[in-house]
């Protein structure tokens, strides 16, 4: 039986949507009865995911579309590429799919980002649901409209903003999930604290445990106050002229762990994980924290099961790997390495700092170092 347990609005004037969390919802015709009119829905999943949810989606769907088709793509961030985006092409117009047709991610980060840049594509648009069935989607990449495949030389360098017209969060399917999956969605759980809420970070030193034994009720407490921060963010900023920023605490250590270790080696997660911990040490460092809050940050990473320290990607200079992903990421200006930083716990701020003060951060929180 579907329960929605709580609902926020993400509020872009006429492309507003409503995030749902609830448990039983992507089997139940009920939560689709909003959804875009059309006469194919087409169901966009991977190897993983299409053999325990997608015949429910499909059925519930069935309700409302004549045709309901389904595009199973490899899982895994290696394929978030230009050969598997061309698979959902493919069947799109093999179908004879047209601007109404309504595609629905189901699935995680990389699922939700590919269809999200098909829909944008396809025709120069069409509608999209993300229905995230991992907890680092429910919690930050289904919300917001970024879209995006990764290129060889850096991750979702290659994308468009561009909105869901609902997002959907059934807790059951978090139920199929692997620990170190889980680990890696409490990683975007977690910077939401440090950037605009110290008491939800508060409260995480005092649930993590229950979150991690996937207690059901603290769960959904977790994915609702991460969704109500970045709503609130998205909609002040959508398109990352300046706010927006912020959510990426951590990412920019975190995807130069990811390019440098090859994608999929490293969860995102467990990079953002240990990006958080070289981002504090940063922040202190330039005066911006003291060590404490740097000690309780690294406690709360580790005990939610994520890497507290980076990888090395070269053993001769791995400062300098790191540096070299870094200025190709997308928050780099002019060659200029962009980091969020927390100015005081609670709040972020977007700068620069010097290299000589990155390498020494870098140097102190890796593997070796």
């Amino acid at each position: 039986m579907a329960e929605i347990l709580h609902r926020v609005g993400i509020d872009l004037g006429e492309r507003s949507y409503p995030i749902l969390i609830g448990s039983g919802l992507l089997q139940a015709a009920a939560s689709f009865a909003t959804c875009p009119k059309a006469a194919q829905a087409v169901i966009i999943t991977n190897t993983t995911v299409a053999p325990l949810y997608a015949a429910a989606l499909q059925a519930a769907l069935a309700g409302h579309y004549a045709q309901v088709r389904q595009v199973v793509l490899p899982d895994g961030e290696a394929f978030k590429d230009w050969a598997t985006l061309n698979q959902i092409f493919d069947s799109l117009l093999e179908n004879g799919c047209d601007r109404k047709t309504v595609l629905f991610a189901l699935g995680g980060g990389v699922i939700g980002d590919m269809t999200g840049f098909a829909a944008a594509s396809y025709m120069r648009g069409v509608p999209f649901v993300q229905i995230p069935t991992t907890l680092l989607s429910q919690v930050d990449s289904s919300v917001g409209g970024k879209t995006a495949i990764n290129h060889p030389k850096g991750k979702n360098m290659i994308g468009a903003f561009y909105q869901p017209r609902l997002v959907l969060c059934d807790l059951d399917s978090l139920a199929t999930l692997p620990a170190r999956e889980l680990s890696a969605g409490l990683a975007e759980v977690i910077k939401y604290g440090p950037i605009a809420d110290m008491a939800f970070f508060t409260w995480l030193e005092q649930h993590v445990d229950a979150l991690r034994q996937q207690d059901k009720a603290t769960l959904a407490q977790a994915v609702k106050r991460s969704v109500e921060i970045k709503a609130w963010v998205v909609g002040q900023d959508e398109k990352e002229s300046g706010l927006r920023a912020i959510l990426n605490f951590g990412h920019t250590f975190g995807h130069a762990i990811e390019a440098g270790m090859g994608y999929g080696n490293w969860l995102h997660g467990e990079g953002v994980g240990a990006g958080m911990v070289m981002a504090a040490h940063l922040s202190q460092r330039l005066g911006l924290v003291d060590a404490h809050f740097v000690q309780r940050l690294t406690q709360l990473i580790d005990r939610a099961g994520l890497p507290t320290r980076g990888p090395v990607l070269d053993t001769q200079d791995n400062a300098g790997a790191y540096l070299a992903h870094m200025r190709v990421d997308k928050k780099a200006e002019a060659g200029d390495i962009r980091f969020v930083l927390i100015d005081g716990p609670g709040k972020a701020v977007v700068r620069s700092a010097p290299d000589a003060l990155v390498r020494e951060v870098i140097n102190a929180c890796c593997a070796g170092g």
